[in-house]
């Protein structure tokens, strides 16, 4: 969130949190074209699959930061700038097309005494995914920056909650004390070769060869990773697809118009001391995006992969909080 201007910052830290989980309704409009693609055509090196413009009258609701799925029928967790988890549903119509976000709660994230974080500086979420075991969902993995830390947080039927339990991070992640460091965690699935590892990439830490910092954490899979981004712009999150390659979303900002890149990282490039450099599935700017800063990946039930991507409206009016859903080619 480096591009944010003092003033935006400001709003940022008058936002309240709820006490408890709170259910809120949220409403959505479809989006059917994106680069003058229509549905199920081809849009770069993806298939367009739709989206959706979402709003709430709640001012808890926005800054979505982050994506994971956390159980069947597209159950779903958001984790937003203001320090909340934010759960429900994606709905799907029998086109198998995103048409709205339903059953929705909202409830702050905890620090490691079970008490919602303190103070803007502490709530600052930018990244989570979904910790697996034995198959099954059991926490999600969440990213800070500000207060740069990693924190798991148990699941309880696809919603998480209670304290935070530390994951142990190098000590020069810790240190970074800005809104530009932690964006991207994701973990790597059964299918790569890193299986089970968390891959945590930097926004505005950057190495001696201009490359993004970041750190892979594993038993096996252990130590320093650099990612190579496009000109001007930075990444805002990560995701694996089913067979390790990763995905690297992107967000570039001129002037308060964005742009967005998504790239792919064959998944034996993804490895300690190595610097990655993905091909460009996707690029897109003006008002076909926002502010793109979470993704997930799914497989839908005839056996395609699809990638959600979605944007942080910074709680700003003039600002969508949108998904847009593609299918990867086989």
């Amino acid at each position: 969130m480096r591009w944010l201007a003092a003033g935006c910052i400001a709003a940022l830290l008058v936002g309240m949190q709820p006490a408890t989980a709170a259910e809120v309704t949220v409403s959505a409009v479809q989006i059917t074209r994106f680069k003058e693609s229509a549905l199920d055509q081809k849009v770069d090196k993806l298939i367009w699959r739709g989206g959706i413009a979402m709003v709430s009258q709640e001012d808890t609701f926005g800054g979505l930061s982050g994506l994971t799925f956390t159980g069947p029928d597209h159950r779903a967790v958001f984790v937003s700038d203001r320090g909340n988890f934010v759960s429900g549903q994606l709905a799907y119509d029998d086109a198998n097309r995103l048409f709205g976000f339903i059953g929705v709660t909202i409830e702050p994230i905890r620090n490691s005494k079970g008490d919602p974080l303190p103070r803007q500086y502490a709530r600052d979420a930018e990244s989570v995914d979904t910790v697996y075991r034995n198959g099954l969902p059991v926490a999600v993995r969440v990213g800070f920056e500000h207060l740069t830390r990693v924190a798991d947080f148990a699941l309880s039927d696809g919603v998480p909650g209670g304290a935070a339990r530390e994951v142990p991070t190098p000590d020069w992640l810790g240190e970074l004390r800005t809104n530009g460091t932690l964006e991207s965690v994701c973990v790597a699935p059964a299918g790569s070769p890193i299986a089970g590892s968390t891959l945590l990439l930097n926004e505005g830490a950057i190495d001696a060869d201009g490359n993004h910092r970041g750190w892979l954490l594993g038993q096996n899979d252990k130590g320093p990773v650099s990612y190579r981004s496009s000109a001007a712009a930075d990444p805002t999150e990560c995701a694996f697809l089913p067979n390790g390659d990763l995905l690297v979303l992107e967000r570039g900002v001129s002037f308060l118009t964005f742009s967005m890149a998504l790239r792919r990282v064959p998944a034996a490039e993804v490895r300690a001391g190595n610097a990655m450099a993905g091909e460009v599935l996707l690029s897109a700017g003006g008002g076909e995006v926002d502010n793109m800063e979470s993704m997930a990946v799914y497989t839908a039930a005839d056996g395609e992969v699809r990638i959600v991507i979605g944007s942080d409206n910074n709680f700003n009016d003039w600002q969508r909080s949108l998904l847009l859903e593609f299918g990867v080619p086989n």
